[in-house]
């Protein structure tokens, strides 16, 4: 319910400020005084775009601001999702600034344009004489089918699976292309896998290669040049060995004829064990080299093919030739397992389609079994608001599945005697389309989630009786909803709870729009206006008075 609406700097709106009431609140107005305008500021609330031509001023931002209380509209699952703080009392806020930035706060939690949007749907419905367009639309009559059959668990088990369907489909195609393209592929992927696989390629395996590669390649070279260094170990009259020896002898005299030294020999004793460890490995490398050219060559040969596949695929190391040939390995073996997969595909897809349509036949029957209560309903209600001879029809057609099931659906509608029923937009009235659309809305009230209505001249083109039958349903309505209209019908407007009036205000240097409460001698001297013109006179007032007190 919309407990407060503030709007400032929109449009012909400097500052407006209305309470309207949890029943029926009535608006009257002269014409271009501003009523619609309030109902654009609205839908910037319910998450309409926007743009700066709406600035009054443009140097300064435009603000519009609704509380509502949704205590009892169970929707603290919705705010959870949206990550937004709840309470029974929620403020949406819409700021645009001069430079055209459009910024949207519930609660004061920033939103996204896409969630305001959602949640305006859950809190007021919006209906003008403009807005009929969508009536005439197949979705939307669907729409009000599934509301007024309540078709809520049958659409909820035939969207899941439909979505089930839909995926096990979009499934199959890619597996379809895939197959085709692996089909494609094989011959030359099983000839590449050959390739690599023939050489039974390990990890570490070209460093190890490489490394060997240049010792052979230089085998007699390093023989020589370890026995040179061996030879400058060994000789018995000049070698390292011998002098280490002798050196060591020395360390130890010293030792013996000052401790001062016994350092110095732990020093020295320390490199000459280094130096022998060093001797030892040089003769231990020396025995493993070996001048082996055939091994070469066999190195050399295995070393160019991974170099050369290398090349070809475009990587520089034989980890990811291994992790290519595995990849290779895959496509190969999806290749050979392909026929059963794709079966198993097809098979899960026709059982997801027989589940979609068996819950969609079960969806589209309770919709048709709905039409001719839907019908008499409707034919009733426009009885009593002077449609005595007004007919509806529902015009069906099964479809393939879609989203929203597999039912196309018209309403026809004749509104006079000996006509056949035809689509609304060949065949209704300004008048008949707003006895039409009210009485819809009348119908639906209790069936969709309607908490505040707003209408904007749905008396249009009626008067008299039919007006008053029109805005005793209003108040039908009011007792469980929020209702807000804008009317400029007398009989109407005597029938709110609050009645607010729009005016132009010419005494600054820009005409503003206005809005007031008004109280009952206000309110009779208006209805008065509204009867008999600018200078009601005394009958007109009477009138007035007696529309009150109905």
């Amino acid at each position: 319910m919309l407990k407060s609406l503030s709007i400032s700097n929109y449009a012909l709106i400097d500052q407006l400020h209305m309470q309207p009431s949890p029943g029926l609140s009535m608006i009257t107005g002269e014409t271009g005084a501003g009523k619609s305008i309030m109902l654009g500021a609205v839908g910037l609330l319910l998450g309409n775009r926007s743009d700066t031509k709406v600035l009054l001023h443009a140097d300064k931002k435009c603000v519009i601001e609704g509380v509502f209380d949704v205590g009892s509209y169970g929707l603290k699952e919705f705010f959870d999702q949206a990550e937004l703080d709840y309470e029974s009392t929620c403020i949406i806020r819409r700021e645009i600034s001069p430079a055209g930035k459009s910024r949207s706060f519930v609660n004061d939690t920033p939103v996204l344009l896409d969630a305001l949007k959602t949640l305006g749907s859950f809190l007021m419905d919006v209906h003008s004489q403009h807005d009929t367009l969508q009536l005439g639309e197949g979705s939307y009559q669907l729409k009000l089918i599934d509301a007024f059959a309540q078709t809520q668990e049958e659409i909820k088990q035939y969207k899941s699976d439909y979505r089930a369907f839909q995926k096990s489909l979009k499934e199959f195609n890619e597996l379809s292309k895939k197959a085709l393209e692996l089909q494609k592929e094989a011959d030359f992927n099983q000839f590449q896998l050959e390739e690599l696989s023939v050489l039974g390629l390990k990890q570490n395996e070209q460093s190890d290669l490489e490394s060997t590669q240049e010792i052979l390649e230089n085998a007699e070279e390093i023989k020589l040049k370890i026995n040179e260094m061996l030879n400058l170990f060994q000789d018995e009259q000049f070698g390292i060995s011998q002098a280490m020896s002798q050196i060591q002898h020395g360390m130890q005299s010293l030792e013996r004829l000052a401790h001062v030294f016994s350092s110095l020999k732990e020093r020295f004793h320390a490199v000459n064990i280094e130096l022998k460890d060093i001797e030892e490995t040089l003769g231990s490398e020396e025995s493993k080299v070996e001048v082996d050219f055939e091994r070469l060559d066999e190195i050399r040969e295995r070393l160019s093919k991974i170099y050369q596949l290398q090349k070809k695929h475009g990587v520089d190391t034989i980890e990811e030739l291994i992790e290519l040939e595995k990849e290779l390995a895959d496509k190969v073996f999806q290749v050979q397992n392909l026929d059963e997969n794709l079966n198993k595909a097809k098979l899960e897809v026709e059982e997801n389609r027989e589940k979609a349509y068996n819950s969609g036949k079960a969806l589209s029957k309770k919709r048709q079994d709905s039409f001719a209560s839907f019908q008499s309903s409707l034919e009733s209600l426009l009885a009593g608001l002077g449609m005595e001879n007004s007919r509806i029809v529902m015009e069906h057609k099964s479809i393939e599945p879609i989203a929203n099931g597999m039912d196309e659906i018209d309403l026809l509608f004749s509104a006079n005697k000996g006509s056949s029923p035809q689509p609304l937009k060949k065949v209704a009235s300004g008048g008949e389309f707003s006895r039409l659309l009210f009485a819809i809305k009348y119908l639906m009230a209790d069936k969709m989630a309607m908490p505040t209505l707003i209408f904007d001249e749905i008396d249009t083109g009626i008067s008299g009786e039919v007006a008053l039958k029109m805005v005793g349903m209003m108040q039908d309505i009011s007792k469980k909803h929020q209702v807000i209209c804008i009317t400029h019908l007398p009989q109407v407007a005597g029938q709110g709870d609050l009645h607010y009036y729009v005016y132009k205000d010419n005494s600054s240097e820009k005409t503003v729009s206005k809005i007031k409460l008004l109280d009952q001698e206000d309110r009779v001297l208006e209805l008065a206006k509204m009867i008999s013109g600018a200078s009601p006179s005394a009958s007109a007032i009477e009138s007035a008075k007696e529309l009150l007190r109905r």
